[in-house]
């Protein structure tokens, strides 16, 4: 008896040495790529901030210094994770036609989205990405201007509360609450009023989803669903989770239901694209919806079931909101922080609406050139998805070391866009960056704020126009001051890198009676 134990003992510790020896293999080969030292066993996790507020402020420096070795590595214990902070690494990677899975630091939003398009992989996000695409065709993208004038004027008349030029006002949160409405209806073709009612149980629920998700994601105690019910909010986060799909099923079966009624089993998406892309019309049950195409994906070869259905529209109600909002965000404090600017894009919008107080039209929005300059400047400095985590499907030479299969790789746009050898002075913002002669021979894959390759954003146009919608009823009518410094605004690595102070500013009614 004593011999088998000393047998198994024997074996045991054999096993781990040989364990022990391959993760220390793993991480003598990882390091040859750079970054901070690492440990063996736990790796770099002893030098991580915890609060989430530093541990941004900490990889943002990472990210400063290590850009010059293009690629760099952090340890999560035997978890490596590979930090691209240059366009020419990141170009081979972004547009491989191999290397398009998600990492799996994505699983903790799968409850909520399933896998739909941001989740999905292989053959059924390549099959989805085809058929989702004539959703975002110009003529349904036109279709939807209304809407984003429609809740642009409710987020006005809430801004002229505060226009006496002299109030500190947050406006971070009712930005967030308009892009929230806009997402609402230009999805679901259903309007939930969170801009006049932001304490409803959707809208509430909507916010804690988000917040709940980031807070398992940074905290590895919560990865188990066990431990996440049972001393984190598991039982909330399950109560906000029914409160979504309950609402998004219940609009799918009133929807599909209208469509019924309204069209021919054999009603295709283009077939809908031609009659009603144009159609303007402020009826809320005539205006397309993204979920009138996905009804007319029900019959064929790709159809796609009930959940499918429900799985996509509630991805476009999780990217369409957060993105516009933080986007729309930072682009206000840069432009209310520097006078020259703002002076510019008054003067942009002054010529093309002059004292006319109607709405935006899609020809208003090509013109508007200078500001979509100070909208990309924006999302250089401060890009709204900063990573994009891909998970290796071969192993892959990436800055002269070879990376095994399912290492995740994580395409870091913040360092990229903060790249001092392609943006001189690269924190300073400069909208003429952007200019035509100014980016013509900049590398394709320096600006990312979308992403890029085959997985790109498929909403990009849709959020440009909202963004300039929003924005461009903002500076037609107020001027405005930002009253944070820089390093007042605190970036926070959520979802998105969102203000965690907010954005204060000071707004002025301005009078446009004297334009000429």
């Amino acid at each position: 008896m004593v011999a088998v134990s000393i047998i198994l003992t024997g074996i045991f510790i054999s096993l781990f040495s040989i364990l022990l020896l391959k993760l220390e293999r793993l991480r003598r080969n990882i390091d040859r790529l750079g970054g901070p030292k690492s440990l063996p066993i736990i790796g770099n996790v002893h030098q991580l901030k915890r609060n989430p507020k530093e541990f941004t402020k900490q990889l943002l420096q990472l990210f400063d210094d290590f850009s010059h070795l293009q690629v760099f590595r952090l340890l999560i214990g035997w978890h490596p994770m590979i930090f691209v902070c240059s366009p020419e690494v990141a170009e081979p990677l972004l547009n491989s036609s191999s290397h398009l899975d998600k990492s799996s630091d994505y699983r903790f939003i799968q409850p909520w989205l399933g896998t739909g398009l941001l989740t999905s992989t292989g053959e059924k996000w390549k099959s989805r990405r085809k058929l989702l695409t004539p959703s975002f065709h110009f003529k349904i993208l036109h279709n939807f201007v209304g809407v984003f004038n429609e809740q642009a004027k409710v987020l006005l008349e809430k801004m002229t509360a505060h226009a006496d030029g002299k109030t500190v006002y947050n406006v971070f949160d009712d930005i967030t609450l308009c892009a929230l409405d806009i997402i609402c209806e230009t999805a679901m073709g259903r309007s939930i009023n969170a801009q006049r009612n932001s304490d409803s149980e959707y809208v509430q629920a909507v916010c804690k989803m988000s917040e709940y998700t980031i807070l398992r994601a940074r905290t590895p105690w919560l990865w188990s669903d066990f431990l996440f019910n049972l001393i984190g909010p598991g039982k909330d986060y399950t109560r906000c989770l029914s409160i979504l799909h309950d609402f998004t099923e219940k609009v799918i079966q009133e929807r599909q239901a209208e469509f019924i009624t309204r069209h021919n089993s054999d009603t295709t998406m283009e077939k809908l694209i031609e009659e009603k892309g144009e159609d303007n019309s402020v009826g809320t049950k005539k205006r397309l919806a993204f979920l009138d195409m996905l009804l007319c994906a029900t019959e064929g070869p790709q159809k796609l079931t009930y959940e499918d259905i429900r799985e996509e529209v509630d991805t476009f109600m999780f990217e369409g909101h957060d993105t516009t909002a933080t986007a729309s965000s930072w682009a206000l404090h840069f432009i209310g922080a520097n006078p020259e600017v703002q002076r510019k894009v008054h003067e942009e919008m002054d010529r093309i609406f002059g004292k006319n107080d109607r709405d935006v039209t899609i020809d208003d929005l090509k013109e508007m050139k200078y500001l979509e300059c100070c909208i990309k400047e924006s999302l250089r400095i401060f890009p709204s998805v900063a990573l994009f985590g891909r998970s290796l499907t071969e192993d892959t030479v990436i800055g002269g070391v070879n990376i095994a299969k399912d290492t995740t790789v994580v395409i870091a746009s913040a360092a990229i866009h903060r790249n001092r050898n392609i943006y001189p002075d690269s924190l300073k913002y400069d909208p003429d960056r952007f200019l035509p002669e100014n980016s013509v021979s900049r590398h394709p894959f320096a600006f990312i704020p979308f992403s890029a390759g085959g997985r790109n954003c498929i909403g990009q146009k849709f959020a440009v126009l909202e963004e300039k919608v929003i924005l461009s009823t903002i500076f037609r009518n107020f001027n405005v001051k930002s009253t944070q410094k820089r390093e007042e605004l605190c970036p926070l690595l959520e979802l998105m890198l969102k203000p965690a102070n907010g954005i204060d500013v000071i707004l002025t009614k301005r009078n446009r009676e004297t334009l000429t």
